[in-house]
């Protein structure tokens, strides 16, 4: 059986780390944690179990994720957010790629919880990811909070059974943070992309983004949260542009 190392993000990520760490238990060798100098019980809590804890200053998501895979002393890389935790079918479907890790990279479904209730439809699953691969085939790209791991042309990839779940907001005023936060962060590197606003995307972009998940991707189905999270993410959309918009008059 071949080793991996598991690596983790973290920000003050008390209420979250514990079920992280206890979800990657027998599966991986080696646990690294990148903490952006968290104030709160989060290296205190990595300190219970076997894992290497190290501190950076946050570079990015992006870019944070790159530094941490230099330091795994395995090329086969679980890679996790501090609110994620495998599923028991998934660390089965895990430990059965590592007797023999015949693709390059591995996608797993992600199961988000808001607010206590899983969320089936919305656009939000079943949101496949690729968080098991070979670090020496790829590396984390993407635009600025949105990162995802590219393979190289050829690469082989293979899709694992069993969920990865992922414990987004505990609260909508939680969301409605990180909706402000993400924003910023999305105008600012599209416009370092060359990406450039106007009216009729600040308006019609939202309504686009409403449509796309509470009807076509059935987010109706999802309830009252499935409601919010329609609105917040078009807010984030109409948010995005328009602070784009306002980078390009300052500019």
């Amino acid at each position: 059986m071949q080793q991996i190392t598991a690596i983790i993000l973290t920000l003050n990520e008390e209420r979250n780390i514990a079920r992280c760490m206890d979800s990657l238990v027998g599966v991986a060798d080696e646990i690294i944690v990148v903490d952006s100098f968290s104030t709160d019980k989060t290296e205190e809590i990595v300190a219970l179990y076997d894992a290497k804890f190290v501190r950076q200053k946050f570079l990015g998501y992006i870019e944070q994720k790159n530094f941490a895979l230099a330091l795994a002393s395995h090329d086969h890389v679980l890679s996790l957010d501090a609110d994620e935790a495998l599923t028991a079918e998934l660390k089965e479907s895990v430990l059965r790629a590592k007797e023999n890790f015949e693709c390059d990279g591995y996608l797993m479904n992600r199961l988000a919880n808001y607010c206590g209730q899983w969320i089936k439809y919305s656009g939000w699953y079943p949101d496949r990811k690729m968080r098991l691969f070979n670090r020496t085939k790829g590396e984390w790209k993407g635009t600025n909070p949105h990162d995802k791991y590219v393979l190289n042309k050829g690469s082989k990839t293979a899709e694992l059974d069993g969920d990865l779940l992922h414990y987004t907001f505990y609260t909508v005023d939680e969301h409605k943070k990180q909706v402000e936060n993400f924003s910023s962060i999305s105008a600012q590197a599209k416009y370092d992309q060359g990406v450039r606003s106007n009216w009729f995307k600040v308006i019609v972009k939202p309504v686009a983004r409403l449509v796309k998940g509470y009807i076509l991707k059935a987010g109706f189905l999802d309830g009252y949260y499935g409601w919010l999270i329609g609105v917040h993410s078009a807010r984030a959309t109409f948010l995005k542009y328009r602070k784009l918009m306002k980078i390009q008059n300052q500019s």
